[in-house]
């Protein structure tokens, strides 16, 4: 008789259907797709989208909804609360809890408690940061982390839980913060998920301006205000859409200011948001992908822009590096924003040869990365070392 699938209770903030808080649901969707027939996912979330003030139509709230491979609990305001939250852990057999933040008060920090006051059955419990760590990060609003950082040492929250880390330097970066942790720290990239073709027309070489896409939350984190500076150094004519949705008005406030002081020759416009299905064709239709990020664990919508065959200009700041001896773009130091700006000219005076060549080389890059087994091995080894079990 064949063993059952271990379960694993994953806490996320947003799901699917939600797409407004980009890399988080793109990695646990990944995930289920490509590991949900070993491992039995029960993924706990929110009701609702980011921003969004009533519950998605279409699902039962407050209850399990099958989604592709993973049963998935949407959570009400109400549904979140302790009392509930007790409830639905206990009754929901399991191998091991996985929580996606650290921060997170409803789906990381609440769930900590419960099992540290033993109100949560006792499990093996895997914690992903996604990113959080990075000093760029933690430089945001740091004295709401630190404060909870000692109050989580002096309450040992993290004590016996595995970290997860999605590259050798977000190791680092956790053990910067746990220097005690390191025989609790497994390294496991982010899985990519299939990408949509593109139709050939969209590649088609364009006349005019350079025509630079930003897709991204907009907060101080994506560093839009940082595009937007370089953009303004420009001396060729340049176009710059902005996607993504505001979630911080008072940044976004500064970024339109400094839109508003742009030069005539170039131009930038909040296009609005767009949904996950309409990215590739979305990412199609431009010359260079622009993300001065200050730092991602994983950068999605980056193998996504390569992927659509959209050369990327981005920080050094992402697991995405040594763009530049691929042919498929360049990650470079946020100190020099005028390598930025070179490196825009420099794109905009390529001919269409050139330009062909930067989308051939964005597409095999991608290709590469999505073709790559071992990140599916590293994952399923991952979840194995955390139930003790094996699939």
């Amino acid at each position: 008789m064949a063993q059952p699938r271990p379960v694993i209770m994953v806490f996320v903030r947003y799901y699917l259907p939600g797409y407004r808080s980009g890399g988080p649901i793109r990695t646990i969707a990944n995930l289920v797709e490509a590991l949900g027939d070993a491992f039995d996912f029960r993924i706990v979330t929110s009701d609702r989208d980011a921003t969004d003030e009533r519950a998605y139509g279409g699902v039962d709230v407050d209850a399990w909804n099958r989604v592709g491979k993973a049963s998935v609990w949407y959570a009400s305001p109400a549904g979140r609360r302790l009392p509930a939250l007790v409830r639905l852990v206990r009754d929901t057999p399991h191998d091991a809890l996985y929580l996606n933040s650290f921060f997170d008060p409803e789906f990381t920090i609440l769930p900590l408690l419960c099992r540290r006051l033993g109100l949560f059955p006792r499990r093996p419990c895997l914690l992903a940061p996604r990113g959080e760590f990075a000093p760029s990060a933690l430089a945001i609003k740091p004295g709401k982390k630190k404060a909870y950082l000692a109050a989580a040492a002096a309450l040992r929250l993290h004590g016996q839980v595995l970290f997860q880390a999605s590259t050798p330097h977000e190791r680092a970066d956790v053990l910067r913060m746990f220097p005690a942790s390191a025989p609790r720290i497994r390294v496991a990239s982010d899985l990519p998920g299939p990408q949509a073709a593109v139709p050939a027309t969209m590649a088609e070489e364009r006349s005019g301006p350079i025509r630079i896409c930003f897709l991204s939350r907009i907060t101080p984190m994506k560093n839009l205000d940082y595009a937007i500076d370089v953009l303004s150094r420009l001396s060729t004519p340049a176009s710059l859409d902005i996607y993504g949705p505001v979630r911080d008005d008072a940044y976004w406030d500064l970024c339109r200011r400094a839109i508003a002081d742009l030069p005539p020759h170039v131009s930038a416009v909040h296009r609005g948001e767009v949904e996950h299905a309409a990215v590739p064709e979305t990412l199609a239709r431009y010359d260079l992908f622009f993300l001065p990020t200050r730092g991602e664990n994983y950068g999605h919508v980056i193998l996504e822009a390569l992927a659509a065959g959209l050369p990327v200009l981005i920080a050094d700041t992402t697991p995405w590096r040594g763009l530049a001896s691929t042919g498929a773009g360049w990650d470079l130091p946020l100190a020099d924003p005028d390598a930025f700006r070179e490196k825009i000219e420099d794109v905009s005076r390529m001919d269409r040869g050139q330009r062909l060549q930067l989308r051939d080389s964005a597409l095999a890059l991608a290709r590469r990365h999505l073709e790559d087994a071992s990140t599916i091995e590293q994952n399923r080894q991952l979840l194995h070392d955390l139930t003790g079990r094996v699939a």
